[in-house]
């Protein structure tokens, strides 16, 4: 069994700074890829950042060049730097992977459980 768990999210003030953590755990034989997404309140979940084993990475453009993803495969943990935030960042982030169980090619998807980021003065 693998399982996602999320950390790192709170309270922060505009111009302010959190980093997420996502860390797989389990019976893993090696990392997929694993993506952040957000859902605020009323609005439709969105794909903020992800990244891949090979390290290739893309961000959403309400994002980009202030929220960082970045990983490391022999924890098998993934973080999202987030930089100058701002109140519209203000959601519920989830992280969702994709994990190779073995060298044949079966793999796990699942999601975290989620942590809010509340960004206010």
């Amino acid at each position: 069994q693998v399982q996602l768990v999320e950390s790192g999210g709170g309270l922060v003030q505009p111009g302010g700074s959190l980093r997420l953590s996502c860390a797989a755990s389990g019976n893993i034989f090696s990392f997929g890829y694993m993506d952040w997404y957000r859902q605020a309140p009323g609005k439709q979940r969105e794909l903020v950042a992800g990244i891949t084993s090979g390290g290739r990475t893309n961000y959403a453009d309400s994002v980009k060049g202030r929220f960082t993803i970045s990983g490391d495969n022999a924890k098998n943990t993934v973080y999202l730097q987030m930089n100058s935030l701002k109140p519209e960042d203000t959601a519920v982030y989830n992280c969702n992977g994709e994990m190779y169980l073995d060298n044949m090619g079966s793999t796990w998807n699942g999601w975290g459980q989620g942590t809010q980021v509340t960004v206010s003065p």
